[in-house]
């Protein structure tokens, strides 16, 4: 087989998953075919482009930026068939219907290309039964390919072979889906509902159940079961009004039709709860009905009441001592809840055993070892471990014991006894699943190592389970050069470069990646360092966030001991040190993942380039506490504005000197990594990574490049300013929105200093400035603020409640 180049895709159905596969599809910029039935009215691809239109309106958005919704072709099954034949990859993402699939795959066979790969994004049916209705020379090329919603934001995507499918096009769709689409691939069984779907579908109804058994209500389950447990903050039944009740019900149908008491000793638990019966019945599916398990009126949230078919206020909570329980270790933890007296804890024990009985009684028939199972739980389903990783922290064979004799005594929810494997031979001698040899195959009587594809070559710091210590640690792996309590410096040993030098790498080590004091002379020591010994610079952290920016509780004592004058010194020390990035002699790459604000976007911008994950939030936020970007950020938006104009064809600065000042003074943050490229806090020379585990590959090797290509740091150059006929239109529009009630005036008055800075103070239009004049404006701005009462109350409520205070 060729080499797989995916330029094209069609995606088959624009429902909810189909629209969304699409528009994840253009995120990465790879152009899609949306094909629907044709319309009976007006056009007849509007099925297709009504859902087009759609995804600008969903919350959270699939797409990075609205105008790639462009880049997808509404078509119909009537009239574009043809187009099918210049797809290299064809999606179908139909409703879950097997009769409507098959023929479906009858009409499209002919039509699809030679080299294409056929793959349907089924939760659940049989992947060897549909692939019974394609002709012999496409069934090697057929899999299911199961993306979870919503596919921009979930990680986990499951690969599913038939017994026809070439080992090729499972290796060549991993490689594609990994990199360009950034997920996390697991490989599931041709069994209903795949793995994600069937352990945590059977862990929902297994909830539901043990809801029922000791009589607890829906917000304190919910209470238990999202954060307090490791799991996703929406608990149980939040997370089921997410997804929809219809759509959960379909789910649990698959199961109750594919499955029976002698392929599953579950079985009998796999009945459609009756709350969930009567809300479908009422038609309450959840979220998108807007009523389901809990409803919201005004401000006010309820949870339906079974008994009275009704609505009743919500907000309860567990008792606390449950949640201390929780924060215990793994071991103590569990022996507490098992022999908690109170409910809460009882029905802690009983879905904990209960997801560890599922999980090792079907491990073998689901997937392909123990690995896939905790990777599905953490990606799919949000998860911190999954239920093999929590059992073997908490003591592999004492836990087994317990869950037997829960077992025994029939207190599970069946009686079928764990796996021998469970307490005899390799995986009892080793206490668990997860080895530094691989993780356990019930199949194959082993520990099954990582697959090894060219793909995950990129992956130098791959996410790794508990118990997997072959996997490198970014915090103690390559040699350090320098380390103190806030940043370590290091490089990588296998790093080898033509020159013989290497790529530094700088990794902050405070709490959300605050720069402190430390932080700022770690950094300076580091570009030293890297001028002198290496061919560049990397900044980069293992783990988000990249930085929220200047640690304000650092700062806050040398304020109250020092006042503005101390503040300012700090300010000047951390405007040197985004100089000292700027004009560094080696290229310096700012590698970001998740939130990049305030003095972190600074340190970003001031980089010499930029490698984002695609999920990066970028922008300048200090407004929210009361201040004004103090570390260059409004110069560094006065100084692209002018270059910006410099090479436009008005050459009329204030254009794109309001785009700046309007993300700042409103702390804009980009919700995509291409949205903060709009912002202009990333360029166009800057790259956008899909998959957050190859940030750092793909910056040390644009750092080698850079440097390879004699790479030289920028002059510095003066450049014009707005002046103050830029402040005065600025300051009118202010004046508007004051009046208008859309901002306070203590809003204003912030917005107010941030024109001065941007427009270069009292100077005539035009009038050329450097960056030392504009962050001396910067400074003083920010030492006003900072004595500000109301910048006070705005600091004290962010470190209070992490919620900005609007005054």
């Amino acid at each position: 087989m060729s080499r797989f180049n995916v330029k094209k895709v069609a995606v088959l159905g624009a429902g909810v998953m189909g629209a969304q596969i699409a528009a994840h599809l253009v995120n990465v910029k790879v152009p899609v075919i949306l094909f629907d039935l044709p319309a009976k009215e007006g056009s007849k691809s509007g099925i297709a482009e009504r859902a087009i239109a759609n995804l600008k309106k969903l919350k959270p958005s699939p797409i990075g930026v609205a105008e790639d919704v462009e880049l997808i072709q509404p078509a119909n099954y009537e009239e574009h068939m043809k187009l099918l034949k210049g797809c290299d990859l064809v999606i179908e993402a139909i409703a879950e219907r097997m009769d409507w699939k098959l023929d479906l795959y009858h009409k499209i066979a002919p039509f699809v290309a030679k080299h294409a790969l056929l793959a349907s994004n089924t939760s659940g049916l049989s992947i060897t039964k549909l692939s019974e209705a394609l002709p012999d020379a496409i069934k090697p090329r057929f899999c299911g390919i199961h993306f979870f919603n919503p596919p921009r934001y979930m990680q986990l995507v499951e690969l599913i072979n038939t017994p026809t499918t070439q080992a090729e096009v499972l290796d060549q769709l991993e490689a594609f889906v990994t990199s360009t689409l950034g997920k996390g691939v697991v490989r599931a069984h041709d069994t209903p509902n795949f793995i994600a779907n069937r352990i945590g579908i059977a862990g929902m109804l297994s909830t539901m159940k043990e809801v029922e058994n000791f009589g607890l209500s829906f917000d304190v389950v919910d209470d238990l079961t999202g954060k307090k447990l490791g799991r996703a903050s929406s608990g149980t039944f939040r997370t089921a009004d997410v997804v929809g009740l219809d759509t959960m019900a379909h789910v649990v149908k698959t199961l109750q039709d594919n499955l029976s008491l002698e392929t599953d000793p579950f079985y009998g638990s796999f009945g459609t709860p009756p709350v969930l019966a009567k809300l479908i019945e009422l038609g309450n599916l959840g979220q998108k009905t807007k009523k389901g398990f809990y409803k919201k009126v005004g401000r006010d949230i309820f949870q339906f009441e079974l008994d009275s078919e009704d609505y009743i206020p919500a907000g309860g909570k567990a008792d606390e001592v449950y949640g201390r329980m929780l924060k215990k270790p793994a071991a103590e933890r569990l022996k507490l809840l098992r022999n908690a007296e109170g409910k809460e804890g009882q029905f802690l024990w009983a879905i904990l055993r209960n997801s560890f009985h599922y999980a090792a009684v079907h491990l073998q028939s689901i997937a392909d070892c123990a690995r896939d199972v905790d990777q599905a739980m953490r990606w799919g389903f949000g998860m911190k471990q999954g239920p093999f990783e929590l059992w073997q922290e908490a003591g592999w064979l004492e836990v087994a014991k317990m869950v037997q004799e829960d077992i025994d005594a029939g207190k599970a929810l069946c009686k079928a006894p764990l796996p021998q494997w469970v307490f005899e031979g390799p995986v009892a001698e080793a206490g668990g699943v997860h080895t530094g040899n691989g993780s356990w195959s019930p199949a194959q009587n082993r520990f099954v190592p990582r697959r090894v594809l060219p793909v995950y070559e990129r992956q130098l710091f791959p996410e790794k389970l508990l118990g997997e210590t072959d996997l490198p640690d970014w915090q103690t792996a390559g040699t350090t050069i320098a380390e103190t309590r806030a940043l370590r410096t290091w490089t990588l040993d296998e790093d080898e470069s033509p020159s013989g030098k290497r790529v530094l790498i700088a990794s902050i080590k405070n709490k959300m990646h605050a720069i402190s004091p430390e932080v700022m002379e770690g950094l300076m020591e580091a570009v030293d360092t890297a001028e002198s010994d290496f061919d560049g610079m990397v900044i980069w952290s293992g783990d988000a966030p990249f930085s929220v920016g200047a640690d304000l509780e650092a700062t806050m004592p040398a304020f109250v001991i020092g006042g503005a004058d101390a503040i300012e010194s700090i300010e000047q020390e951390l405007q040197n040190l985004m100089l000292r990035l700027r004009y560094a002699q080696v290229p310096v790459v700012s590698a970001i993942h998740g939130l990049a604000l305030g003095g972190g976007c600074e340190m970003a911008v001031y980089s010499a380039r930029r490698v984002a994950h695609m999920e990066s939030y970028i922008g300048l936020v200090e407004v929210g506490v009361g201040l004004v970007p103090g570390a260059g950020g409004l110069t560094y938006i006065a100084r692209r504005a002018a270059e910006n104009a410099a090479t436009s064809t008005g050459k009329d600065l204030l254009p794109f000197l309001t785009e700046g000042f309007t993300a700042a003074a409103m702390a804009k943050v980009g919700t995509s990594a291409l949205e903060s490229r709009k912002l202009g806090y990333l360029l166009d020379s800057d790259i956008v990574v899909a998959h957050k585990d190859e940030v750092l590959f793909v910056a040390i090797n644009e750092a080698k490049a850079m440097a390879a290509g004699g790479w030289r740091a920028p002059h510095k150059r003066s450049f014009p300013v707005a002046g103050r006929s830029g402040q005065a239109t600025i300051k009118g529009s202010l004046v508007n929105m004051r009046d208008g009630g859309f901002i306070s005036e203590f809003d204003q008055h912030i917005a107010g200093l941030i024109a001065n800075v941007v427009c270069g103070g009292d100077v005539d239009a035009g009038t050329l400035v450097d960056e030392a004049y504009l962050m001396s404006l910067e400074r003083k701005a920010f030492c006003h603020l900072i004595a500000h009462p109301k910048t006070h109350e705005r600091i004290l409520g962010m470190l209070n409640t992490g919620k900005p205070v609007r005054n």
